[in-house]
């Protein structure tokens, strides 16, 4: 049989001079106003289910209990009633087990750690403030911060402060204080701010979606519907052409025909290109096909159609946005793409500008071969005068003088030798015979005579030879101005054939200056549209407005914290 704990009865010390008794029915708890470090209460769990009471084991005969294990029963009863969680119990185990008391189960470690004046459910000794002291705990401020001064337990605990448990009994008489612990209150207000955050965090986030809807998502749905819906589809032709040179016939140069082709004509390439994308080729396009009166049909939608009479800047913009011309210098190909909203037409556009291309390649090339030739034939003619005025020069002067002057002259030379030769031999001849010692007088006579005569005639000579060289008709003068004559004469027929070469290398190089326009690959009609390309231009579109919208907030942000600031 379980009897109720008896009363106790606590001294409390208000004052040096006066003490009061008071007697309660059981131990309470330190409210938070005594100091004490007070368990907070714990979140609401299912609570454990309550050990079943063991019944009163019935008194055996000739078996008597003592006093203390009596006690200790009751004790345990006492708790089993106070209604203590699973994770109290479990954590007085623990205090007790770190305590080292002989614990048998969790009520009887709850009741060993009392009775050492343990309390188990204590979270922290960090709260309290107050030191107990041996005689007593001075307090202030009333009884609500009284602490209270036990007697020691059975363990032979000393005086002081004892935290133990408490809990509400059951009867409804006590109940639960209506104010909130500061724990609560800050989770409260912490809850409190996050549904704030969260509920700001919602219209924010809804704010950006209005805002990305209408600037973006909106915008971009209007251009994926033009290029859906709404946009005439529009035929490329492509084609493909090269300018190439004769490579045939020789030149100065060594090398001849090995350069590439491409190095000889990319300047006739680039020319050829700024040719077909000029308003002159867009003029003549409109003249010969008709190129304004295509793109103002109501068949074309109103973003790409012309007006009803455009003017040539209008057409000129859309020419240069619907032919497309690009050169490759590595390869040395022009290529081209032609766009109508028919194939056939876009076709016929196409081969009419590779017709003007052609024309204009014939022209370039004349242009050099013109160019070129007109030198060469200047100098070439210059050159023919110059020698047929040189020849007929030496002409006339043969004619002049009658005689060769030069023959006459080497002529008289050779006499005068002839004549000094025999001078010399007779000489010889006449002192050979004077040596002798009774000289012969006819032979002595007749070779002073013949001598004398060849001394005679070598004088003649050499006085007409004089007469030849001196004075302003004479022999010499003559000679001078046929040789003058004859060194024009060389001089012209060596300009000549330098000239006559010259003509020869520009007539090769004209040659070599002569262009052709191949065709590598010619335009086809198209079976399908290759424009508007409808995923790629939306998909466009929408890189370009959330580009425009991301710049937009950034820049009001900007300027925003600059304000605040």
């Amino acid at each position: 049989m379980t009897t109720k704990p008896k009363a106790r009865k606590f001294r409390i010390k208000r004052s040096p001079s006066a003490t009061t008794e008071v007697e309660t029915p059981k131990p309470q708890a330190p409210s938070e106003a005594d100091g004490a470090a007070v368990p907070h209460p714990e979140p609401r769990r299912a609570k454990a289910p309550e050990p079943q009471r063991q019944p009163q084991a019935q008194p055996r005969s000739g078996a008597v209990e003592s006093a203390a294990e009596v006690s200790g029963e009751q004790d345990m009863d006492a708790i089993r009633q106070e209604g203590l969680t699973g994770r109290q119990l479990r954590m007085a185990r623990r205090v007790a087990q770190k305590h080292g008391l002989p614990a048998t189960s969790d009520f009887d470690a709850v009741r060993l750690l009392r009775a050492k004046g343990i309390d188990p459910f204590q979270r922290s000794n960090m709260l309290e403030l107050v030191v107990p002291q041996a005689g007593g705990a001075q307090h202030e401020g009333g009884p609500g911060n009284a602490l209270a001064e036990l007697p020691a337990q059975a363990g032979g605990a000393g005086a002081g402060r004892v935290q133990l448990p408490q809990t509400i009994p059951a009867g409804g008489q006590n109940l639960p204080s209506t104010e909130v612990s500061p724990m609560e209150r800050r989770t409260r207000e912490i809850s409190d701010i996050q549904k704030d955050i969260t509920r700001r965090r919602r219209k924010k986030m809804g704010l950006l979606i209005v805002r990305l809807a209408f600037f973006v998502l909106i915008p971009t749905f209007f251009a994926g519907y033009y290029f859906y819906k709404v946009a005439t589809p529009m035929y490329a032709t492509d084609s493909q052409f090269l300018i190439i040179q004769n490579e045939g016939g020789g030149g100065p140069s060594p090398f001849g025909g090995l350069l590439p082709t491409q190095f000889a004509n990319s300047a006739d390439s680039i020319a050829t290109q700024a040719y077909l994308q000029s308003k002159d080729a867009m003029l003549r396009l409109d003249e010969d096909a008709g190129f304004k009166d295509h793109f103002s049909d109501e068949n074309v939608d109103p973003i790409q159609r012309l007006s009803e009479d455009p003017t040539n800047e209008e057409a000129y913009k859309l020419y240069k946005k619907n032919i497309k011309i690009g050169y490759d210098p590595t390869e040395g190909v022009i290529r081209m793409e032609v766009i109508a909203a028919d194939p056939q037409v876009a076709t016929t556009f196409s081969e009419r500008l590779l017709k003007y291309a052609e024309e204009r390649v014939n022209s370039l090339s004349q242009d050099k071969r013109d160019s070129g030739m007109v030198d060469a034939e200047i100098g070439y003619d210059k050159a023919v005068a110059a020698r047929r005025d040189a020849q007929q020069r030496l002409i006339e002067l043969q004619v002049e003088n009658g005689v060769d002057p030069e023959a006459v002259i080497a002529a008289i030379r050779t006499q005068i030798t002839n004549y000094e030769t025999l001078l010399i031999e007779k000489q010889l001849e006449l002192a050979a015979l004077l040596d002798n010692a009774r000289p012969n007088r006819a032979k002595v006579e007749g070779a002073q005579g013949d001598v004398r005569r060849l001394e005679g005639a070598l004088a003649q000579l050499n006085d007409r030879m004089n007469n030849a060289t001196e004075g302003t008709n004479s022999l010499a003068q003559q000679a001078v101005s046929l040789q003058l004559a004859q060194a024009d004469l060389v001089n012209a027929d060596t300009n000549l054939q330098l000239a006559q070469t010259g003509l020869e290398q520009a007539r090769t190089e004209a040659s070599r200056q002569v262009r052709y326009l191949t065709i590598a690959v010619r335009p086809v009609p198209s079976e399908e549209p290759s424009y508007p390309r409808k995923f790629e231009n939306t998909i466009l579109a929408f890189l370009i407005f959330g580009g425009i919208y991301l710049m937009l907030s950034l820049t009001a942000s900007i300027l925003r914290e600059q304000v605040t600031s």
